[in-house]
């Protein structure tokens, strides 16, 4: 569990990690309007790659998912289209996606989303020994070990990286 002495914001995300008893730390960065996880490594002194985009996408009947990700890497998403048996696979438009999850697209956590969904992540992720994911806030992040995500999330484990 984190310590109380660390002072970060409560978000949705980080009750419900406290809730599930999940050992995780904070760390805030000043947030850059389009900077993305590169940005956020830079400021954080990580590996991009330990950086794990969370993505709301959408299949062609407007079905939402969830799609965790390197953060050097894009998702092919005809190759998870292919996987998912369906048509197309699209990132949401911003707004359905803050609809769907929540939270303002820059600070979108997979954990404690408003809408459930379904939720895959890319398999050479459970390979490393720490990541950093968005803890519901913009400029803030969490670290924790993949394999707790995949514990309290059950993910369906795909191959869908594209090197950037």
């Amino acid at each position: 569990m984190s310590t109380k002495k660390e002072k970060f914001p409560a978000t949705p995300a980080t009750r419900w990690l406290q809730t599930h008893e999940v050992a995780f730390s904070g760390h805030l960065y000043p947030y850059e309007d389009r900077g993305g996880t590169a940005h956020s490594a830079h400021c954080l002194g990580v590996d991009e790659h330990q950086v794990i985009k969370t993505l709301i996408m959408e299949d062609e009947r407007r079905q939402p998912l969830i799609v965790l990700m390197h953060g050097d890497r894009q998702v092919s998403t005809k190759e998870l289209a292919r996987l998912l048996g369906v048509k197309t696979i699209t990132p949401c438009d911003p707004a359905v996606a803050s609809k769907h999850s929540g939270y303002l697209v820059g600070g979108t956590s997979p954990f404690s989303v408003r809408k459930v969904m379904p939720v895959y992540l890319e398999a050479s992720i459970l390979d490393l020994p720490l990541i950093y994911l968005n803890g519901g806030k913009r400029g803030f992040l969490i670290s924790l070990p993949p394999s707790e995500v995949q514990r309290l999330l059950q993910p369906t484990l795909v191959n869908v990286a594209i090197e950037d």
